[in-house]
Parts: C-alpha cells; structure tokens; sequence
C-alpha cells in the first residue's frame, strides 16, 4: 500500500479512535519525592526514577538490578530529556526512544503505553461504615495518581446511590466476581480491579482482585498511608498484567496477522495495537487488513483482546487431486506417465514460489 494512502487512513481514523485499550500518558515521565535540590539527593532521585519506570516498562521487580542494565541504572541522566522540581518532588521526562531501545539491547521484555484501562471499584471501611470511591471525590485523584506511577490507566466508578448500596464489602470480597461484572457493564472496561481496604493498628490493609477476562489474580498489600497501599495494589495489579504484554527479545517469531472486519474508524486503533510488535501493514484485502510482525502468539492474543478482537479460524485451502495419467489422443496413442510432459504438449508454467508467512493467525470483530 502506497504511503500516502496509509497517512490518509490514520488521519482520517484518528477522529473516530475507539475507546477500549488506551494510550498510557505520562508513561516516560517519573515523579520522585525529594529532601532538597542538591546535587546529591538529585542523583538519587534520578536512580529511583529509573527504577520506577523500568518497572513500569517490565513488571519485574529485579529488571533495574540486573548486571546488563547496571551501566544504564549507574548513569541514567543519558536517558533523560529534561527534569524540573515541582514543590518536594523530582519531575523526570525520559526519552522514549533512547529508553525503550537501551533496554532491547540490555535484552529486557518490554510492555507498550497501549495498555488495557482499569475499573476500580475500591471499597473504604472505617469505623463510620463503608465507603465506595467515584469518579468525582477528592479520594480518587489519590488513586489515580497510584494508578499513573504504576503506569496503568485508571478508571472509577461514578459510585451513584444504586452503586454504593450493591458495592458492599461482601461484594468486592466475592471471588467470582460476578455482581461487580453486572455493575461494569455500563463502563466497557478491559480489566476489573476490586480493593476492600481497611484501617488496623493505625495502618491500612487490602485484599485485592482484578480479573483480565476470565483470568483472576489477587492478593493483599499494606501500607503506612492511603497513598502507600494504593502504591502497593497498583504495583501488584502491574505485576500480574504485565507477563501477558511485554514482548520479550528473542522469545517471539514472525506472524502474518489477518484482521477481519476492519474499517477506517478502526485503523489506528490496530496500528497502535501492533506497534510493540513491530508491525507493519502489507496491504488491504477488501474489509481485511493483512499485517507482517514479531511476536509470540500468546501475547498477540492478549494484545488483540484489548480490542474485543476474536481469533477465528483460517479455512483450509481445497486440495487438488492431479490426475494420474494423461491421455494424448493422436494416430498410435500413447499413456504417458504422472510427471512426464505429452509430446507436443506445451508445459505450463511453474507455479511462483510461495513466500514464507510465518504463523497466520486470523481475528475478526
């Protein structure tokens, strides 16, 4: 496809974009806490920065500490675009590009700012009752700012009067979940994230859920503050998300991607989604879009589901039977044999040379 054909479509898409994975902002841009705004406590700060974000990039909580990435962890202001302080805290820009391809070549397993979006439903209990988070409270920009430093979207509920009578404690306990998918309905989200949170001895405590489809993972967190336990369970939710998003180097093969179904409004919405892959678009098939990328297809898949993409199945291609024998009627007629040519017979020409395509894999809306 010609490019300016290509530059047409994602301009045009742009203004129809769907709303379902979403572009992390902020996500090469680090706040780190700071005493002063000498040199020192400035080199340390930048160093936790570092840490921070390779976390985000990772899940993994050693990546930052490992020999390959020690040279970039020592000296990370050559991966900073620019820093300034705002009040007790230490604002890092990180360069993107120089980041995500020092950290290839230090062979870590990346995951890219298109990122499923998280709906919270976080559940306060106090000695005064329970309390579920919305959308508008002076709470949930507290969570939010937990969710940004973690580098998930974040998402709250309006937490309405029906809302907060179904959000009970024994609902956001609930294992399956079941009541709070009824209630998410309204919000389209890709990930559901239940907190029951409590105050005990003068520290706060959680249990926590978040379901990605039908896969479950919890666990509990602590923290001195609100702000350190919404820290905590946002590193926890990152960490169980991250394994099925991240592109490891040498752990991927090339796959021949066909998307069904497709159309302008959802173009850029599948040129971000394959990004982390390297993908690139070979051409257009009617509704098909057919792209060429690097990728595993377990991470493809979960890539794709955060567009409510389907992985449906290639049809067979028919099988042609050749004919055993070829009869040439003439004066003395002669059989002649599976693979020889007839006498007279012009030989067709060979078929072209099918290119290799990797893995095909198919999905459809």
């Amino acid at each position: 496809m010609h490019m300016i054909s290509r530059v047409l479509l994602l301009c045009l898409a742009l203004s129809v974009l769907p709303s379902h994975a979403e572009q992390t902002r902020g996500l090469f841009q680090v706040r780190e806490p700071v005493e002063n705004q000498q040199s020192g406590e400035r080199e340390q700060a930048l160093q936790r920065a570092f840490d921070t974000l390779v976390l985000r990039l990772t899940g993994d909580e050693q990546a930052a500490r490992s020999a390959a990435v020690g040279p970039l962890r020592e000296d990370p202001q050559q991966l900073v675009r620019q820093y300034s302080y705002d009040g007790e805290k230490l604002v890092v820009d990180f360069d993107q590009s120089t980041v995500e391809r020092s950290l290839r070549q230090a062979g870590l397993p990346l995951w890219g700012s298109n990122r499923p979006g998280v709906l919270a439903w976080w559940l306060y209990e106090t000695v005064d009752g329970s309390q579920l988070v919305g959308d508008g409270q002076s709470s949930a920009a507290l969570l939010r700012e937990a969710g940004r430093h973690r580098g998930l979207p974040l998402h709250l509920p309006l937490a309405d009067l029906s809302e907060q009578l179904e959000a009970t404690p024994e609902t956001v306990k609930a294992s399956s979940g079941d009541a709070l998918r009824m209630l998410s309905e309204r919000y389209d989200a890709d990930v559901m994230l239940a907190v029951y949170a409590h105050e005990t001895d003068g520290s706060w405590q959680a249990d926590w859920q978040l379901w990605d489809g039908e896969d479950r993972g919890h666990g509990k967190a602590k923290g001195d503050s609100r702000e350190a336990l919404a820290d905590a369970v946002m590193l926890g939710a990152s960490q169980f998300l991250a394994p099925r998003f991240v592109v490891a180097p040498g752990a991927v093969s090339e796959i021949t991607l066909e998307i069904e179904g497709a159309d302008i409004s959802r173009f850029a919405e599948l040129d971000k989604l394959v990004e982390p892959f390297g993908g690139r678009l070979l051409r257009i098939d009617d509704d098909m879009l057919v792209y060429r990328l690097n990728a595993s297809p377990e991470q493809l898949r979960s890539q794709l589901a955060l567009a409510r993409l389907r992985e449906v199945e290639i049809p067979k291609e028919p099988i042609v039977e050749p004919n055993d024998e070829l009869q040439v009627e003439a004066d003395g007629a002669t059989q002649v044999a599976p693979g020889d040519v007839a006498p007279g017979v012009n030989q067709p020409p060979a078929p072209p040379a099918e290119v290799d395509r990797g893995t095909v894999m198919r999905f459809s809306w």
